[in-house]
């Protein structure tokens, strides 16, 4: 998975308003959240394995797509 793999992923299918990421952290503005991190990791000079905003989206996509996978399952159940 790469960067503008996740990006053209949330262009097809944007991610909710707000996003409860971690117990401590909530995403209050995701399209906002999504252009920082794209802006920093197209800015960031080391290795893309060693960028925190690279992280960010790689766990942001796994929460997103985890949630439209339930989503889906509990639509099939009922």
């Amino acid at each position: 998975m790469t960067p503008e793999e996740i990006k053209r992923y949330f262009e097809a299918t944007p991610p909710p308003q707000e996003l409860g990421w971690k117990p401590w952290a909530r995403i209050s503005d995701s399209q906002l959240f999504l252009k920082s991190c794209y802006l920093t990791i197209d800015n960031y000079k080391g290795s893309l394995d060693m960028c925190p905003a690279w992280w960010h989206l790689k766990e942001v996509y796994t929460l997103v797509r985890r949630g439209s996978k339930e989503t889906k399952s509990e639509n099939q159940s009922e």
